[in-house]
């Protein structure tokens, strides 16, 4: 059952009672950013909703444990949990044919670095590849990491089981969430947004959108440049 909701005041109402002006500004901006203003606030309650919904998910499959490598030793899916009952993880497309990792995911593990110790106050956190414990504690180091948590899934399995691998035997990005209850471990939840699932004109990615850096760019007049990737080096 999803959240009750309670009668909110109109967007447009809300926007109009906005008392925020800035130097200069026409009163046609005013006019196109008020009525921009009800869209985002319309826009804050659709991702509500999305979210109460999500939380109201049926209890997902049972899960098994997997067996992991972390910079401790081998490890498990269970352990993984620590003392949460919530487990989030990111499938990293750094898998051992690939020469060097995914540039977009290690854009957004960078930014979730700076948040992973606030993000492990109340859930626990884990990134998880096919690369050996070895390559990826090396990555970890070389990217000034400090937070994350990284795991090698040495026989593929989780990965396979939780669609990291595609057909042709590459990687493919993840978001999983897991919950644990009376030492029984189940899928809550999963990004599913692929490129079967794109809109037109648009990267098949999902919602809400993870990356801090394509958050900024939105803001921008110029918003996301479809043709501009993420690189791994920038030069000095």
């Amino acid at each position: 059952m999803l959240e009750k909701v309670s009668t909110l005041p109109s967007a447009t109402e809300l926007a109009a009672n906005c008392k925020v002006r800035f130097p200069n500004e026409s009163a046609e901006y005013r006019r196109a950013r008020t009525a921009l203003l009800a869209e985002e606030i319309e826009l804050r309650r659709h991702i509500e909703r999305v979210a109460a919904q999500r939380r109201a998910l049926p209890l997902g499959g049972e899960v098994k444990n997997y067996q992991f490598v972390s910079e401790n030793g081998p490890t498990d899916l269970n352990r993984m949990f620590g003392d949460k009952d919530t487990l989030v993880i990111y499938c990293y497309m750094f898998g051992p044919q690939r020469e060097t990792p995914c540039p977009m995911c290690t854009s957004l593990l960078s930014a979730w670095d700076g948040e992973a110790r606030d993000i492990m106050q109340n859930v626990a956190l884990a990134v998880t590849a096919r690369s050996s414990i070895d390559r990826l504690m090396e990555f970890k180091w070389e990217r000034n990491w400090r937070s994350l948590k990284l795991y090698s899934d040495v026989s593929g399995e989780f990965s396979r089981d939780y669609h990291a691998v595609t057909n042709e035997g590459g990687d493919d990005a993840g978001l999983h969430v897991f919950t644990r209850k009376n030492g029984a471990i189940r899928h809550f939840w999963s990004g599913e947004m692929d490129g079967d699932t794109a809109d037109p004109g648009q990267d098949p990615r999902g919602a809400p959108d993870l990356m801090p850096l394509w958050t900024v760019l939105d803001c921008t007049p110029n918003g996301r440049d479809p043709k501009w990737y993420p690189k791994l080096e920038y030069g000095r």
